[in-house]
Formats: structure tokens, sequence, C-alpha cells
């Protein structure tokens, strides 16, 4: 992994595979703190690396260190999972495959909560010694092409936690900075890259600068679409739409919403978007039948970027404030009650249905017929 001054979060890490790896390979790049001292204590090999404002070659400085025939890479801000350790031990993936996606869980918000999450499949395990390399000076990615075309990237059950979207590190607004600037930078070298773009576009969002980040994602799917490649949906889509709800521009969401929909049917965020679109611009019943379809189609397929609850407890919550503007309050009821069987610690249902039940109070009569765990719940509100 590439540091610089983590002494607040590398320890989390290391412990998370200290039991698991032969060698723990340290690129640092100019650390002030206690960074290396901790790495040293966990027997790793820390070399030093003048920083050059390219991650790429960084990683690639310490893949040239690793020694064994395997590697895992990891950041900072990261940690393996507890759970499903063992399944390292699958040799059966080991020899089928040359690289392996695990589920990367990107926690947000003020504090962990594992309902707060984005997912999505990543290759973070491949062989060593196969020519395999990253590219991109910032948000660099393993360049995998030749696994991929001879289908010799599997998958692991192997979960990875990653912490450096939550609000104590968006908020660092010198890594806001060095982002854009190298972004930027690379934007001055070629103008016309459509990943430079996309990445810009979400340094931004992240940032609330809502106009700038909408500016960059349109011309990151323009630049795609040239080049003849589909956008990445869970990417691009995801962003575009999520700067139009953040901002209220339900109008300017629609009809595009409907074709990316149409484009990528399986890809849930997309239609919970499009429910919410629906549900602001007054179509009740159009956004009911949306967040139904979010329900059927679940939130495991991890090829894309997901939104935990989009498939589950957030769509019930949209079905329970469809069912109320429907004057349908019974329905509306059991829907908030679902979200939070689901997800017991999902404010907004809590809220809601203890709202719902103070306007109508006949439906208090309805929890004592719950079964007690479900009774539990809502008394715990």
């Amino acid at each position: 992994m590439i540091v610089k001054d983590e002494e607040n979060c590398i320890k989390r890490c290391l412990d998370s595979v200290i039991n698991l790896v032969d060698e723990i390979i340290i690129v640092d790049t100019g650390s002030t703190d206690k960074t290396i001292e901790i790495c040293r204590s966990y027997n790793a090999q820390v070399f030093p690396y003048p920083w050059n404002n390219n991650f790429a070659e960084a990683r690639n400085f310490g893949l040239d260190k690793v020694t064994q025939d395997w590697v895992l890479w990891l950041d900072a801000d990261e940690e393996v999972a507890a759970e499903n350790r063992n399944q390292l031990n699958n040799q059966v993936l080991f020899d089928d495959y040359d690289a392996l996606s695990v589920p990367l869980i990107n926690f947000y918000g003020e504090k962990v909560n594992h309902d707060e999450v984005v997912q999505i499949a990543q290759p973070r395990l491949f062989r060593n010694h196969m020519g395999f390399r990253f590219e991109n000076k910032i948000h660099e990615w393993l360049n995998l092409s030749s696994a991929y075309e001879q289908n010799r990237v599997g998958f692991l059950d192997l979960k990875i936690y990653h912490y450096g979207y939550m609000n104590s590190q968006v908020e660092n607004k010198q890594k806001f900075k060095r982002n854009v600037s190298l972004l930027l930078r690379e934007l001055e070298e070629e103008k016309n890259h459509a990943w430079t773009h996309y990445y810009l576009a979400a340094e931004y969002y992240r940032s609330n600068e809502f106009n700038k980040a909408f500016e960059h994602v349109n011309q990151s799917i323009k630049l795609f679409i040239g080049e003849g490649i589909i956008p990445p949906p869970s990417m691009l889509y995801s962003l575009k739409y999520s700067i139009l709800m953040e901002t209220g521009s339900w109008e300017g969401a629609w009809p595009g919403i409907k074709s990316a929909v149409h484009m990528f049917p399986d890809y849930v965020d997309l239609k919970f978007y499009m429910g919410v679109i629906l549900y602001y611009k007054k179509m009740y019943q159009e956004a009911l039948d949306c967040f139904r379809e979010c329900i059927e189609m679940g939130e495991n397929n991890l090829n894309y970027l997901t939104i935990k609850g989009l498939g589950s407890f957030r769509a019930w919550f949209y079905v329970g404030l469809c069912f109320e503007e429907l004057k349908n309050e019974e329905e509306a009821f059991l829907a908030y009650l679902k979200a939070l069987i689901i997800s017991n610690n999902f404010i907004p249902a809590h809220e809601t249905i203890t709202k719902l039940i103070n306007v109508h109070p006949a439906l208090a009569d309805r929890i004592k017929y719950l079964k007690p765990e479900f009774r539990k719940i809502l008394q715990s509100n």
C-alpha cells in the first residue's frame, strides 16, 4: 500500500491482514508522523518513495518489491473484514483465476453504519509476475485486460471496508485540493480524457459543488459516447442523477432517467432514482411501481456501484410515502414497518411511521397483532 501520515488509521488496516499475508510492502511518500514506526512494528518492509504526483507509479514501485505469488492491494483507510477470511483457503479459485474481485464496502456519513454504505466488486487480489500494472496518476486502477479477455477474473466473498468517504475524511480540504489539482493538471495534458472528467465530477460532488460536478459528468458521458464506448452506468449515470436529485432538478432529470434505465435495466440504483423523480413529479402510482420493481431486483448485483437499501429498506420507505400520497394509510404503515424490519436504525422510517400513527391513531391497534419482535421495533421508537 501507499502511505503518507496515516498514523490514525494504518494500525486498523495492518491488524486486519497481519495473520493473512506472508509479507507487507509499504511505499511511504514522505510521512512525518508515526506511520513508518507503526508499520515496522508489524515487520512490514517500508520503502521510501519521492512523491511525483503519480499514484500508479508509486503503486507499481511497491509491486516490484513483492516476492510472493499473489498480491493483495489496499489503502491505509481500509481493512479486510473479519468475516469470511476462510475464503482465502479456497485453493480452487486461486488455481483457476489470475485475479479475484472482492466486495468493496464504502462507508459514508458521520459514523460507521453498515446500512450507510456503497458497495461494488473490485479486483483486489491478483497473481504476481503476470505483467499486471497500475495506471492513472490519480484514482489508479489495475489493468487486467488480458485476464478479462481470457475469463481469468473470479470472485471471492472477502469484504474490504473502506472508510475514506466518511464525513471526517471528505471534510479534509487538503485532500480535496490535492486531488482536484492533480486532475486539472491531467486535463491540461489531455483535455478529452473521459475518466478524468468523471473523477473531477466525483470530487466536486463530494464537496457539494454541484454545478461543476454536473458540468464534468456530462462532459465525461459525451466523451465516452464519442469514443464509441458505453459510459459505465454505476459511475457516470449514477453520479449524474445523484447530482440532479441533490439540486432538486426533477424536471431536468426527466425523461433522461428513462433512457438510462432502458439501457441498464438490471441496475437497481437507476430504477430507484427514476422512482424518486416520479415521486417528486407527483406521479405516485408510477413511482410506486418503480419502487416495487427495486424490491424485486434486490441489491446484490456487485457489478454495479450500489447504495445499500435501494433494493430493500429505502425502497420500502418510498413505497410507504407513495401509499400516503395515494391515501392508503394502512399500506403505508405496513411499508414503513417492512423498512424497519430490514433496518431498525433507519431513522426516516421511524419518523414517518410515528407521524402516521399520531395522525391515524387507529393504526396503533395493528401493533398488538404483530409478532413480538416486530412490536419491539416500533416500541423502541
